[in-house]
């Protein structure tokens, strides 16, 4: 699959050179200005290069820890269903885990509800760090 990086080069310059830095919160989904990124890294789509992503921690006003959503349910040891977002079933790919400026956010779209964040918080504990 060919990737477009230098659009989302020149995408990438107008980001950075945003002064808005919008105010986030755990457990909130945004779209997100993820780019274009090297092979299996998830990419973001369309004119702003996003996809969805779940604030997983906050670390001060500019950068957070985030996990990829896919628009699908998935089940499986990398993914964590979540429920409907925008209107279609959604699961965090708990591979694709990630530090995120907050010039990257686009647009809020819904707030997670607390059990299912606690179930997926979980769940990305095992998957980082396995018992051996």
């Amino acid at each position: 699959m060919q990737k477009d990086f230098d659009s989302w080069n020149s995408k990438k310059k107008t980001v950075h050179a945003s002064n808005v830095a919008p105010l986030f919160h755990e457990r909130e989904i945004w779209f997100c200005s993820l780019g274009v990124n090297v092979g299996f890294e998830q990419d973001g789509t369309g004119l702003n290069f996003d996809r969805p992503i779940l604030i997983l921690r906050g670390f001060n006003k500019n950068t957070f820890l985030a996990v990829a959503i896919v628009g699908k349910k998935k089940e499986g040891d990398f993914y964590s269903p979540i429920g409907s977002i925008t209107g279609r079933e959604a699961s965090a790919n708990l591979s694709q885990v990630r530090l995120v400026d907050s010039k990257r956010l686009v647009k809020k779209v819904a707030t997670l509800d607390e059990a299912t964040f606690f179930k997926l918080k979980e769940k990305l504990k095992y998957v980082l760090f396995p018992e051996k």
